[in-house]
């Protein structure tokens, strides 16, 4: 009888362990379709920054948007997205400031227009995500060496530049942000924030 009871114990345990994988399968799955759509968006630049999470269902956003309107469509499109059952939105907008709005350019120009960042600049989603705040300047995304990483955190110490902060992830690393152009992952996305932290220190406050 207790040799009986022990295989009913270890078969539970198994379907448990077997459901729970296919629920995150399903999520990791969710995550990359999400993170496709928000890149689809034809307003997602490289001056928002967007994190996708989800866990049975139900997708949470983070980051930070240049506009509201932005927030507003990219919750829409994730509400849209196949086996999405709810969407949190922690999606916060950046303070409106023409000052920032014109550091951002200058970082572009100065990062995208370094011959080292050209094939960056090639791809449909250009990788590196530059936050500003006022004029407190945050770098997302991903590269794919160290010394690409160092480089741009460089250039983006441009006048005008009262601090920069380093986020940006290796290729090898994984990202959780939707602004990385392979749906491995999200930036996507399909890792999941746990692997790819960000709101300690969050971009859209630096």
């Amino acid at each position: 009888m207790r040799t009986f009871l022990l295989r009913v114990a270890a078969g539970l345990l198994i379907a448990a362990l077997a459901t729970t994988a296919a629920a995150q399968g399903a999520d990791s799955a969710l995550i990359g379709r999400v993170a496709d759509a928000i890149r689809a968006y034809p307003h997602f630049s490289i001056f928002d920054d967007v994190m996708v999470d989800a866990k049975d269902g139900v997708v949470t956003l983070t980051g930070c948007v240049t506009m509201a309107y932005k927030r507003d469509e990219i919750v829409a499109r994730a509400g849209r997205v196949e086996g999405a059952r709810s969407v949190t939105n922690e999606i916060h907008v950046l303070p409106a400031s023409s000052s920032d709005a014109a550091l951002r350019t200058k970082i572009a120009d100065a990062i995208y227009g370094h011959p080292s960042f050209w094939r960056y600049a090639a791809m449909t989603n250009p990788p590196i995500h530059i936050i500003v705040a006022n004029n407190r300047v945050t770098l997302t995304g991903m590269v794919t060496t160290d010394v690409d990483r160092t480089l741009a955190v460089t250039l983006a110490h441009v006048p005008g530049a009262i601090d920069v902060v380093n986020k940006l992830r290796l290729e090898r690393e994984g990202s959780g942000r939707v602004n990385w152009p392979a749906a491995a992952s999200l930036s996507a996305p399909t890792s999941t924030r746990a692997t790819a932290p960000r709101i300690a220190g969050r971009a859209c406050d630096p």
